[in-house]
């Protein structure tokens, strides 16, 4: 049995100061006082807005998935669907349906939100939400922003597994929720 945890309180932001505010980086340094009066001087947060990652199932029962090549590891990789919430969004599932229509031509279906993950919580202050889409199908073609080239490929059950138990994601926020989606309805 686990011991009844220890009530740990939130720390109050002193003062905040942007270091750098661009479209695709924002970091600020806080200064903190802890609970029991002490000062932490410099505390980095990088802000970013919410993300959104759908499992999106074709009507056959094939999970759409896209390639595109990724700059900070230099390789090009298998992801699920996936992007930002936009100020035009309303919600995130607004932001995940806008997002698989665009990249894949996808749409429809049944959706659900599966979880809301942080990337790191230690210094990210935003969530990441995986919505699953079961029934989609084609309705169009990509409508990609022009810094994105992506290809957009069907897989079996048994093929995406496969890529998962050899490591060829290596994005964690999706990796994890596909891993919870295939455990929950005892896929292996």
């Amino acid at each position: 049995m686990m011991d009844k945890p220890k009530d740990i309180q939130p720390w109050e932001t002193v003062s905040s100061e942007y270091l750098i505010k661009r479209p695709w980086l924002t970091a600020r340094r806080d200064v903190l006082r802890m609970p029991d009066g002490k000062i932490v001087p410099e505390y980095y947060v990088l802000e970013y807005p919410t993300w959104v990652n759908i499992i999106a199932i074709t009507t056959e029962g094939e999970f759409v998935l896209v390639r595109q090549y990724r700059h900070a590891l230099g390789i090009v990789e298998y992801e699920l669907c996936a992007g930002t919430m936009e100020a035009s969004d309303a919600s995130p599932l607004d932001a995940a349906k806008r997002e698989l229509l665009e990249e894949t031509g996808y749409a429809g279906g049944e959706w659900t939100e599966l979880t809301a993950l942080s990337a790191n919580p230690t210094s990210m202050n935003n969530l990441n939400h995986t919505f699953i889409a079961k029934g989609v199908e084609k309705v169009a073609g990509q409508n990609l922003d022009e810094t994105e080239e992506i290809s957009v490929h069907l897989f079996k059950t048994d093929e995406l597994i496969d890529l998962l138990r050899h490591d060829e994601m290596k994005q964690s926020l999706m990796v994890a929720p596909l891993w919870r989606y295939i455990a929950e309805n005892h896929l292996i």
